[in-house]
């Protein structure tokens, strides 16, 4: 079994004021923990990707913040509070300081985080 701490998992995405952590943490998954201060918009991050969106989906919980979500189909705002799935092909938008927390495929993410980084599409 394998747990881990915001502060234990080394810093994936970092500027800006937005910080990603992520950690795998057994199996074929990986949590991320997520600070992205209001106004983040990740759509020109994840041009590039599938239909320019995150194709990874992610099981999580808002522990503080507004979220929108941008997927094809429209968007929806999370809150403070909420635990939520997301489907691959979203967008988030920062509406307040947001912090969550997600689990993840690891593969898949590893990709997207890749992307965001700028080592590879």
């Amino acid at each position: 079994m394998a747990a881990t701490t915001r502060n234990e998992a080394p810093i994936a995405v970092e500027g800006g004021g937005l910080e990603v952590r992520v950690q795998e943490i057994g199996g074929d998954l990986s949590v991320g923990f997520f600070r992205l201060p209001k106004g983040t918009d990740l759509t020109e991050a994840l041009k590039g990707l599938p239909d320019d969106m995150c194709p990874c989906p992610h099981w999580g919980y808002l522990l503080k913040g507004r979220l929108l979500m941008r997927t094809g189909d429209g968007e929806q705002v999370y809150e403070e509070g909420q635990a939520f799935y997301w489907g691959p092909g979203h967008i988030p938008v920062a509406l307040a300081d947001t912090e969550y927390v997600d689990f993840s495929p690891t593969a898949e993410f590893h990709r997207v985080v890749e992307h965001v980084r700028g080592g590879a599409s």
